[in-house]
């Protein structure tokens, strides 16, 4: 199994960044790269098309708004990997009131590719994610 995780410093509290991203349909709200989502099983799973036309089917496997994260799996997707498991985090940076970190990680077993192509595909769509949020917020 392999595993990459990614984070940013953004300019916004943990809660102003945990009200845009907390939802687990709000990723056309801050992710470019996902224009839409809908909602499946109610709530539980989302059906999100990307800039490619590419649908991708997530089921939501954990929440904590207490904590400000939330775990989900894909179920249908187009990337190389199978058992795919991601968090997405907000925490409270020491010092700095009016930031947050954010961190998106994931763990999964390559599927027709080596552990570092499948590494490198999740790490860039982490990173650019991340940024795009950060675009979003210093907006």
């Amino acid at each position: 199994m392999a595993s990459t995780s990614v984070s940013r410093i953004v300019p916004a509290t943990p809660d102003q960044v945990w009200q845009l991203i907390g939802g687990f349909h709000a990723l056309p709200d801050w992710l470019p790269y996902i224009p839409r989502s809908t909602s499946l099983e109610g709530g539980r799973a989302r059906r999100l098309h990307n800039a490619d036309k590419e649908v991708i089917v997530e089921r939501m496997e954990g929440f904590s708004e207490r904590e400000r994260h939330y775990t989900y799996t894909i179920l249908q997707a187009p990337f190389p990997v199978r058992g795919y498991v991601s968090t997405l985090r907000v925490h409270a940076v020491p010092g700095e009131p009016e930031a947050a970190e954010v961190q998106w990680s994931g763990r999964f077993t390559p599927d027709g590719v080596t552990e570092a192509e499948a590494v490198d595909l999740f790490t860039g769509i982490y990173s650019e994610g991340l940024d795009a949020l950060h675009t979003t917020l210093a907006g």
